[in-house]
């Protein structure tokens, strides 16, 4: 594996253990105690520490350190999690962020942030108090403690000039017996270990013996197999994590045994009972896909001049020594205490060994690949429809349940529980409420919710801007809560359901809700519509997506330049979705956005006009229904049909798109459901259910006003995807009859 795939593999790993970390953070403000969201924490950064310094992101494994430490004084109770902590905690993992990416508008990446942070978090160890933080988008302020945050510590003076910091926790030289050898005893490599002696030297005065005690004789030994051991003995002011971390590194498996001495230097008999033996596998987060080291049982070393007559082992002995060297596990004790900090995490999902992680670019050529073999499918069964032979029918529909057999499995894989977009506004809510000088809280429903990958990607950026308006316009403050009969926290509830071929995603906050008279003051103000304009409470609430419309006071950070909605609306209206809004003054408002499963592959509905082809998205259409030309307004004036009892208004495809040809006598309604309301599109036909494979359009088409795609044909032709929700608006904005 080249240096380039490592780093990039690197890269992959810590952007899963930084979204960890965030959602972590999160739980621990909220459970401050909890000592196994502690040790998730330490994990997190052990890892991204100990694999960068090993991938060669020595800027970020050395920054990591600093934050690692206060977590290893959290963990020994030495101190407690606050507000303070979390806040640096979050301010690390965002520039840790920065220099995986490079450096942000905030500053995260930059050396200057770095040693702010740095600065911080070494005041958090010895209890002094944080310079005011700079929040995002503000200049970068160094705390006028900075000239404690020296670079992260790695040598021995470190560690003794940061234990004299905190006196409470003299920290003195310990004797410590350390003893290791291959796991595997066939060895495949070059076996180097120059590097590991170098660092434990580095620590303290360090003497190393060869443990040679299962040497065969001469003519039983195998070239392939390494027979020996080592045993060092140090003294050093290191701790034990510290010199665990050294054997983190090593090209090969090692089983490893630390046992430090008491007051007498004296060590014990017995290491298998040693508290190093059964915490050794929690205290150091190795990388995932391997195994944490055995520990094994502590043996005499053989006297030098060990007798030649000594029975030689078997050959079953020599290839797997694990049977007098392998300690087995003890019983976990209750969480409590030294055992509640080195508790594994909470839940640690069954099926996490079984995952496999593909490139998206990959994901998105089997796709298409399955999309042109939709095509083809459709293709060879119009065939197999015009010859008529039964042989071939046959084999043609068992084609066809395997190419949707194959076509949902496919799209299946692409799906993702949109949990994993819930998570990230949560770090948002609280940093924005805080700002805003709000206490609110965010509650999700309905996280394993799946969406295709695509959609979910493209739907971040409206769910931020909707949650920064209900944060900023939606929840009111504390105070006018209060008066109000309210409670002073705030609540924003953010939920996701299926419904048939769609997602529905609704954000529904308790604030002051939205008044519709407002509204239309504001948007005559603007001269967005006419003073005499006729609008319902329903429609009025609708004119917040126009481009331009504001009603913030101001313009700050957050709100009240009028782009924010009018994006949400575009690219709600990109993904094929609708949005719609329910407001009650002094209760609160709901925003409902609905969207397609999928962009890829969907069931679409194939209609004729003309000579032309369209095909319009299945989960829209209620019901079909003829239209008499009797019935029809020779003006054309009036497109409005009586549907038992409702008046339907309808869109007449044959006039919008200006197609030649006389209608039919008795023309086709598909009646659609629109943002709430139903809407009629007439058609000369329909045809019935198409497989609809999504292709995107040139650029002299794109801007076609009601069209969103093509697709292909069984007969090879093109049919055009309506996009029916920009129809309707297009039409309606539209003064030609």
């Amino acid at each position: 594996m080249s240096d380039d795939e490592s780093r990039a593999i690197f890269r992959e790993e810590a952007l899963d253990l930084l979204a960890e970390l965030d959602s972590t953070l999160l739980e621990l403000e909220a459970s401050p105690h909890d000592m196994d969201l502690v040790n998730q924490v330490f994990r997190a950064l052990h890892t991204i520490k100990g694999s960068g310094s090993m991938f060669g992101f020595d800027d970020i494994a050395d920054f990591t350190h600093a934050l690692e430490s206060v977590f290893d004084k959290v963990r020994n109770g030495e101190l407690v999690v606050t507000r303070e902590l979390v806040s640096t905690s979050f301010a690390a993992r965002d520039h840790i962020l920065g220099l995986l990416n490079g450096e942000d508008e905030f500053g995260n990446g930059s050396p200057e942030k770095g040693l702010s942070i740095q600065a911080d978090a070494r005041a958090l160890m010895v209890g002094k108090p944080l310079a005011p933080a700079a929040t995002q988008g503000d200049a970068i302020v160094e705390p006028d403690n900075l000239e404690i945050a020296e670079a992260p510590r790695n040598t021995i003076e470190d560690i003794s000039a940061e234990s004299a910091l905190h006196e409470s926790d003299p920290v003195g030289p310990g004797t410590y017996r350390i003893r290791f050898r291959p796991r595997e005893p066939k060895v495949d490599k070059d076996l180097n270990l120059d590097p590991l002696f170098e660092d434990l030297r580095s620590l303290g005065q360090c003497i190393v013996q060869l443990n040679d005690q299962d040497l065969p004789p001469l003519s039983a030994i195998d070239s392939q197999t390494l027979y020996l051991g080592w045993e060092v003995n140090l003294v050093t002011t290191a701790t034990r994590p510290e010199i665990l971390d050294l054997f983190f590194f090593t090209d090969i498996d090692l089983d490893v045994e630390v046992v430090a001495a008491d007051a007498d230097g004296v060590f014990p008999e017995d290491s298998a009972q040693s508290e190093v033996a059964v915490a050794f596998a929690e205290d150091v987060a190795w990388p995932p896909g391997s195994e944490a080291p055995q520990v094994f049982e502590q043996q005499a070393l053989a006297p030098a001049d060990k007798p030649d007559t000594a029975p030689a082992p078997s050959a079953q002995a020599i290839a797997a020594p694990s049977t007098p060297l392998v300690a087995p596990r003890p019983t976990p004790a209750p969480a409590t205490g030294q055992a509640q900090r080195e508790a594994p995490p909470k839940s640690v999902s069954k099926d996490a060994g079984n995952s496999l992680r593909v490139a998206a670019d990959k994901l998105d050529t089997l796709v298409d690949l399955v999309g042109e073999l939709v095509i083809v499918q459709a293709q060879i069964s119009q065939m197999v429809s015009d010859r008529g032979d039964a042989q071939l029918t046959a084999l043609a529909e068992q084609l066809e349940r395997l190419s949707a057999d194959l076509r949902d499995s496919t799209l299946g894989i692409r799906m993702l529980p949109i949990g994993t977009a819930f998570s990230k506004f949560r770090r948002l809510v609280r940093d924005l409420s805080s700002e805003l000088g709000k206490d609110i809280e965010l509650l999700t429903r309905g996280e394993e919710t799946e969406l295709d990958k695509t959609v979910l990607e493209r739907l971040a950026d409206p769910l931020v801007h909707l949650l920064r308006n209900s944060l900023d316009h939606g929840i009111d403050m504390p105070e006018e809560r209060k008066a109000a009969g309210k409670k002073p926290q705030g609540v924003i509830l953010l939920e996701a359901e299926h419904s048939g071929s769609e997602v529905l995603i609704r954000i529904t906050d308790d604030g002051k809700g939205m008044d519709p008279t407002v509204i239309r003051q504001k948007a005559v103000e603007k001269g967005l519509i006419a003073p005499d304009a006729e609008l319902s409470d329903k429609e009025a609430l609708k004119l917040i997506f126009l481009p331009g419309f504001s009603t913030a006071a101001k313009v700050t950070s957050i709100s009240g330049r009028g782009v924010g909605m009018d994006v949400v609306h575009r690219a709600i209206d990109s993904l094929r979705g609708a949005i719609e809004i329910s407001s009650e003054l002094g209760h609160g408002t709901t925003i409902t956005i609905r969207l397609p499963l999928t962009l890829a592959i969907i069931e679409g509905l194939q209609v004729q006009v003309g000579d032309g082809f369209f095909v319009i998205p299945l989960s829209l259409v209620e019901e079909c229904v003829e239209l008499h030309q009797k019935d029809v307004d020779p003006t054309g004036r009036k497109r409005i049909i009586n549907l038992r009892g409702e008046l339907v208004p309808y869109i007449n495809l044959r006039r919008w798109f200006e197609m030649e040809g006389e209608s039919p006598e008795i023309e086709q309604i598909v009646i659609t459901g629109v943002e709430g309301r139903r809407i009629g599109i007439v058609v000369d036909h329909v045809i019935g259910e198409h497989q609809t494979v999504i292709k995107s359009l040139g650029r002299v088409y794109r801007d076609v006003e009601g069209i969103s795609g093509a697709t292909i044909k069984g007969d090879g032709s093109l049919a055009l995807i309506l996009d029916v929700p920009r129809l309707v608006r297009s039409v309606a904005a539209d003064n030609t009859p």
